[in-house]
């Protein structure tokens, strides 16, 4: 998918673009390619961005550190401001910022790029605790491994030893 010049989504039928696709996105490891629908409307002042698509990653545990396999699915629709400001490279060091401008926001003549936009909303789908299961156990130590004498290590035997004689 390549970038998208924003006025020419203004000459689009219905100004509307769209794609389907089922390629792998830069950046993003999956098992296999995401396939899905992107679509994007010029509002006037505003991008809706929209897309249903899917992909699987491999993923570790974070308890047992074993790796498994989760479809990630996104369903998600989002508007994106046109603001001339967007881009502005005159920024000042401090500035006041209001809740509105935390949307995200392009500069009406400027590019929207789709696998970025998408790699992102995949990215927004990732398990912020990544668990192999719901009951996992985490890392077992074997049975017999608490009965055992730890191995230590030869060049710690001179401490070991010291310890001993202190400990007397």
């Amino acid at each position: 998918m390549d970038s998208v010049y924003i006025p020419h989504i203004l000459k689009a039928t219905n100004r509307t673009i769209g794609w389907e696709f089922k390629d792998f996105l830069p950046g993003l490891e999956t098992l296999t390619p995401v396939r899905g629908k992107l679509r994007v409307v010029h509002r006037g002042n505003f991008l809706e961005v929209s897309a249903q698509a899917e992909g699987i990653v491999t993923l570790t545990c974070d308890r047992c550190l074993c790796q498994y396999n989760q479809r990630l699915v996104v369903d998600t629709q989002e508007p994106i401001w046109l603001d001339e400001a967007a881009e502005s490279k005159d920024l000042p060091l401090e500035r006041e910022i209001s809740a509105e401008d935390l949307q995200e926001s392009l500069s009406p003549t400027g590019y929207f790029y789709p696998e970025d936009w998408l790699y992102q909303q995949f990215c927004l789908e990732l398990p912020a605790q990544q668990l192999c299961s719901e009951d996992c156990q985490g890392i077992l130590e074997p049975e017999d491994a608490a009965e055992t004498q730890p191995a230590i290590d030869a060049r710690w035997s001179a401490l070991a030893s010291l310890k001993n004689q202190l400990d007397r």
